[in-house]
Formats: C-alpha cells, structure tokens, sequence
C-alpha cells in the first residue's frame, strides 16, 4: 500500500490501521527546529526525495498535487475530478499544521491542455474562493501520465484568536 512509501522518516500505518491520505508528519528539520515536513504518501515523494508540505514558522508550502489518490494510484477521468482530488490531498496536507484552505495565499495551476482550465478554475474558485489567494495559471506538459492537473499552494496561518471572556 502506498502509505508506507512516505518520504524518508515517516513510518507508515500497519496492519488494520485506517489509512490517513496524507500521512505522519515527518520529524523536525535538526537545523531548523522553526521547520517540519508533511508526507502525503506519494510514490512521486519518495522517488523524487520531497516532502508534500514543508512549514517553515508560519508558512506552509505544499508541493505540486496531481489529482491522484495515492491509495488506489488511481487518476479520475476529467480535470474537474482531478482537480477535486489533488484539494483533497492538499487540504489534507493543510489540517496536519494546522491550517485550512482558507490560509492560502497563492495557488500556482498547471494543466497541459488550454481546454480544461474552465472546469479547474471552477474547481479552484469553488474550493479556494474565499481565501481570495493569487493564481497563477500556465498550459504545460506534466510529468505523471494522464495527469490533467497539478496544483501547487503557498498559505500562512494565521495567529490564533483569544477568547476574550
């Protein structure tokens, strides 16, 4: 099962465990104690030697997310899917800071064909809208095949409120 092809650090789930889409959080950076990595699962994470997300004090950077569910490897049919599934993954990614969609403050949109940016732009505003973030959108190959979609974010949590009373 893909979950215990996390990035290096991370132990996985045995046996009867549910499954979390994103994984453990990976130990803290020796050199930076201010600088954590999230894994994901991601065979893509391992092979490459990234991590899904890496929170740096109050930033949190997540990687380029295909729509693919790590796990099943499966690729939904159409962009609009994809898209839903690499939002899944990233707001997954999100809730181990903690952080939350709304944190987002640049989205960064891949997609090889021009015709499908309607329906992930719909995607995006529809998920993302509130937070108001900065995209950018560009028409280019990517690296999975049969991937539709790759979407990249850039959030700050924000300080948490006081109860006044």
């Amino acid at each position: 099962m893909s979950s215990s092809s996390s990035a290096a650090g991370s132990t996985g789930t045995s046996a009867g465990d549910p499954v979390d889409p994103v994984g453990p959080v990976d130990p803290l950076d020796p050199l930076d104690p201010e600088r954590r990595f999230i894994s994901s699962g991601s065979p893509w994470e391992e092979l490459a030697g990234y991590s899904r997300a890496v929170v740096d004090g109050d930033w949190i950077f997540v990687s380029g997310t295909v729509g693919q569910d790590f796990a099943t490897m499966q690729l939904p049919e159409s962009a609009q899917a994809q898209a839903e599934q690499a939002l899944d993954t990233i707001e997954a990614a999100l809730r181990q800071v903690p952080a939350s969609l709304l944190d987002v403050v640049r989205v960064r949109v891949y997609a090889p064909e021009r015709g499908d940016v309607p329906a992930i732009s719909e995607v995006i505003k529809r998920r993302l809208g509130a937070a108001r973030a900065t995209n950018t959108t560009v028409c280019c190959p990517l690296a999975v095949e049969g991937a539709k979609v790759e979407i990249e974010v850039t959030a700050r949590r924000r300080p948490q409120a006081t109860d006044a009373s």
